[in-house]
């Protein structure tokens, strides 16, 4: 290994099976793409804007806002270029920093959506105390917190990936550089590499998926005691938006990471709907059942 030639690039070879749909597929992804950027923002600038809106919810609404621009940013502008023809290799740097930013944010999204769990059992289950336990000072906290666990989870994963050798080949198997894919192209063993940062992208979304549970369990409980039934159905609808969005972001995750061996393709699509349809579907999900958002952008709009 002391003579060894360091690759300076990669190639992705984008997703399989899809050849002679380049153009097809270009139009939609742009449309996903541009949709969500300008749902996305419009909904942080409202939350942003309206007053009525500055609660401890809306605020944790707007960083997942801020996250929905940012996660398809990371693999969609490149894809899209190749599909239009141009070159489909990424730099040794640039495949690097894909696969940080990728689990920065993804890591960031896990502890978000968990502190939006704790925020809605706190809501639920505290009413009284809400606005007490929720100052700003703890939002904050939580949100910095969330940020930085994203940065740090994301730094070791790309540490253990990158600090091994990379000598050919070079073939990226996938539209974007990820773990499972850029790891078995190293000219060394990556058993130890492998075992860690799957541990600790199943630690990271296990602990988050137990935390969010925890918080649910204790407000499906809080929520049998209410004794109206209109009572009982504005708690529900209050969680309805965040255990969807819940839903659409975990099952890709455990799919690709708690169970690797499954098909290669099947990774692809995952990835597909986890990267660029998934976050154009938040802004939908926290509008249509949200009446104060819709008033909001109602009069922002006007």
């Amino acid at each position: 290994m002391q003579n060894y030639t360091s690759v300076s690039e990669f190639i992705l070879l984008g997703i399989p099976n899809t050849g002679g749909l380049e153009n097809l597929l270009f139009i939609l992804f742009l449309m996903f793409y541009l949709f969500t950027l300008l749902g996305n923002l419009l909904i942080f600038l409202t939350i942003l804007v309206s007053s009525n809106l500055h609660t401890p919810m809306y605020f944790f609404l707007g960083n997942l806002s801020v996250f929905d621009i940012f996660f398809p940013s990371v693999s969609s502008p490149k894809m899209m270029l190749y599909l239009m023809g141009q070159s489909q290799t990424i730099s040794y740097q640039g495949c690097a920093s894909q696969l940080f930013f990728y689990h920065f944010l993804g890591g960031t999204e896990c502890f978000l959506y968990t502190v939006m769990a704790y925020d809605r059992f706190v809501a639920i289950c505290h009413p009284l105390r809400y606005m007490v336990i929720m100052n700003p000072r703890v939002c904050t906290t939580l949100t910095v917190g969330s940020w930085l666990g994203g940065c740090l989870h994301g730094s070791i994963l790309t540490f253990l990936v990158f600090k091994l050798p990379y000598c050919g080949p070079n073939e990226v198997d996938n539209f974007f550089c990820d773990i499972p894919e850029v790891l078995p192209l190293a000219c060394a063993d990556t058993s130890l590499a492998q075992m860690v940062s799957f541990t600790n992208v199943d630690f990271v979304t296990l602990t988050c998926l137990i935390l969010i549970f925890t918080s649910y369990g204790c407000i499906i409980f809080s929520i049998f005691k209410i004794r109206s039934s209109e009572g009982r159905r504005r708690a529900f609808s209050t969680c309805s938006a965040h255990l969807i969005s819940i839903i659409l972001f975990y099952g890709p995750v455990m799919l690709i990471y708690l169970w690797p061996d499954s098909s290669h393709w099947l990774d692809s699509v995952i990835q597909v709907l986890n990267n660029i349809v998934t976050p154009s579907l938040n802004p939908l999900i926290y509008t249509l059942r949200n009446k104060d958002v819709k008033l909001a952008l109602r009069k922002v709009l006007t």
